[in-house]
């Protein structure tokens, strides 16, 4: 099992090094932003590395709603960030579930995303694998609840979609944990990812906001059984920088039996 944390994208292999972090997460642009990612004059030594490597797709994206000021820019921006992740060698791209907004029909927003995949269809596909990640907030999301999530797995169909599974997001967005892996591969077959986060917030309080594993609000033992039952690669995004992402990394490896 390869552990990691998401870390800042100017110096990837350094910020893993200072973590001993066998995997990485990182944006390749404004996560807030619309801009297109630009080549990375390290390109070449990311692909050459032992570093498991993994890009966040920008927040702003949501290819789910029914705005076409954003559901166009987003479908654009998700496939020019998966071709640039796949030059970097990355192993995946993460991009949030998405949401429709109050009053417009949420089966509509599922179908958005099978015409995201179809729109990616027309230029050979996407390069690398999509992991869709479960999100903490929102009466109107595609990817909160499981029941939600059941639903958009059967719009997508026979397209190739992978799941990342954020435990803060889980917690804080209603689910309980226990045996939340089983329920979710039950929907969709597979864990590709997990993002070991504990939660500042409380049980369905809609708060996406991370803590230290052995903080926030959700027993530190449940977290890493539902690390250990996912068998999936772990990236801690918790607050602390080097030191409380270094000690998160440590605290897994010791309860997870791994080694560095």
């Amino acid at each position: 099992m390869r552990i990691g944390a998401h870390v800042d994208q100017a110096d990837p292999l350094a910020e893993a090094d200072a973590r001993s972090a066998e995997a990485v997460q990182f944006f390749l642009s404004d996560p807030q932003g619309w801009k297109a990612p630009k080549p990375r004059a390290d390109a070449d030594r990311l692909r050459a590395a032992e570093v498991d490597l993994y890009v966040h797709a920008p927040y702003v994206i949501n290819v789910a709603t029914l705005n076409n000021r954003i559901r166009i820019p987003s479908r654009k921006l998700l496939l020019g960030h998966a071709h640039a992740a796949a030059e970097i060698g990355a192993k995946g791209l993460i991009v949030h579930g998405g949401h429709v907004n109050a009053g417009d029909d949420l089966s509509v927003g599922f179908d958005n995303w099978r015409k995201t995949f179809a729109y990616a269809a027309e230029s050979g596909g996407f390069p690398l694998p999509i992991l869709i990640e479960n999100t903490a907030g929102g009466d109107n999301a595609c990817a909160r609840r499981l029941d939600a999530l059941a639903r958009l797995w059967d719009a997508l169909g026979d397209h190739e979609v992978g799941f990342c599974l954020d435990t803060c997001h889980a917690y804080a967005g209603g689910e309980e944990l226990l045996d939340l892996v089983d329920r979710v591969k039950a929907i969709t077959g597979r864990i590709d990812l997990v993002h070991a986060n504990n939660s500042k917030g409380g049980f369905n309080s809609g708060q996406d906001r991370h803590d230290n594993l052995d903080g926030g609000t959700i027993d530190p033992e449940l977290l890493v059984a539902v690390i250990r039952a996912a068998g999936a690669p772990v990236i801690v995004e918790t607050p602390g920088g080097v030191a409380g992402q270094g000690a998160d990394i440590a605290f897994l490896r010791e309860q997870l039996g791994t080694g560095a």
